[in-house]
């Protein structure tokens, strides 16, 4: 069966409280992308919008979006699985062109989170979980990572000086990464300081470091079969596996001391799609909402052992000149995390690195990266194997 390519990636530059509209965000990511693909919007025989529609005060976006970018009158469809969203876009996207339904997608994620305040954004983030039987006791992203944070340090004999170190291999690559939110460096020694913001509890034993940042921003993918794609496209970037899983919404239905399970899931069922192991995996963006997130995504996707993620970080065996660099633009902890979109933020750095257009950060020789993706508190789990 035909092949399919990713022919262009773009994203708007990650902010904090972003001054225009919606339209205009999107814009930013969409101009990026079509920029680099050298397509028309006439090209594009659909697009598949994705956010979480609870940040949106534009209901149905997807409309309003494809009006504006001149993606009228090909249809339009919108997807949402919280803080996986775009990569589940990209699913669908693969999907539409592996079925022969359309040749050319727009795959567009955006989140303005900036348009609600601090205390209705963490408000809507508690109802990602149970409404019934969880988000009314008042828990909230932060205290759901800590709780797997204190089951892993517990279980493994891992230290918060671990997660610091993780919080300081993505600021060593956030400083060089112009579109992230975070451009400061953090060092080892700031974590140690108790008046310094960054060793400040969230909840415990989380700290400050140990938390990204909501931001504001949008990302674009161009999906395209594989004749359109030979025709388009010098450097096109194959989907050679994609998985996905979920979970019990309630945390009360999992085993917090073995990771997120949708993380292994779905990693299971895109190596098998790809023909692959996680050894063959020479670059990958992780989502790491928090420090113990990419901690538990080394172990999940098979990089090392249970127990041993402390290992890879200590080694530096993740940075860009160790034997599987993981988040070498900085992931969400320096990137910032506009929810619709950080998955197709992903997306483009991997695709970046296997067209050897990463610049600063470019990895030597990558043959095939991995995205891992997730939404909620693992409710949701995407992973996708992109190769040369």
């Amino acid at each position: 069966m035909s092949k399919v390519a990713i022919i262009g990636v773009g994203q708007s530059t990650f902010v904090r409280s972003y001054p225009g509209s919606i339209r205009e965000l999107v814009f930013e990511g969409f101009k990026d992308c079509m920029q680099d693909a050298q397509i028309a919007a006439s090209d594009i025989d659909a697009s598949i919008v994705c956010s979480a529609p609870e940040y949106d005060k534009q209901r149905s976006p997807a409309g309003v979006f494809a009006e504006y970018l001149g993606l009228n009158p090909q249809p339009t469809f919108y997807v949402e699985s919280l803080c996986s969203s775009s990569t589940t876009g990209l699913k669908l996207a693969y999907s539409l062109v592996k079925s022969g339904l359309h040749d050319v997608v727009a795959v567009l994620g955006f989140q303005k989170m900036s348009e609600i305040s601090s205390s209705e954004s963490q408000e809507r983030m508690g109802r990602g979980a149970d409404i019934q039987w969880e988000s009314p006791f008042g828990t909230m992203m932060p205290a759901y990572y800590a709780m797997y944070a204190r089951a892993y340090l517990e279980r493994y004999g891992a230290s918060l000086d671990d997660l610091s170190l993780i919080r300081v291999k993505a600021a060593t690559y956030g400083q060089i990464n112009e579109k992230a939110v975070y451009r400061k460096p953090v060092t080892y020694e700031m974590f140690q300081d108790p008046e310094h913001i960054m060793g400040r509890p969230v909840s415990t034993p989380l700290r400050v470091g140990d938390c990204c940042a909501n931001a504001d921003g949008s990302s674009c993918i161009i999906v395209a079969s594989e004749e359109r794609a030979k025709s388009l496209c010098d450097k096109p970037v194959w989907i050679l596996g994609l998985g996905s899983a979920t979970t019990s919404v309630n945390l009360a239905g999992r085993d917090l001391f073995s990771g997120l399970s949708v993380a292994q899931l779905a990693a299971s069922q895109a190596y098998n799609m790809a023909g692959i192991t996680p050894k063959h995996v020479d670059v990958a963006e992780v989502h790491d909402c928090f420090t113990i997130a990419e901690m538990m995504a080394y172990e999940n996707l098979g990089f090392a052992e249970p127990g041993e993620g402390k290992d890879l970080i200590q080694s530096k065996e993740t940075y860009k000149e160790g034997s599987i660099p993981v988040n070498v633009d900085g992931g969400l902890l320096s990137k910032g995390h506009p929810i619709g979109a950080t998955g197709g933020s992903q997306v483009r750095t991997i695709v970046l690195q296997l067209r050897d257009e990463a610049g600063d950060i470019q990895v030597k020789n990558p043959e095939i990266g991995l995205i891992h993706n997730i939404g909620g508190v693992g409710l949701y789990g995407n992973v996708t194997i992109l190769g040369r």
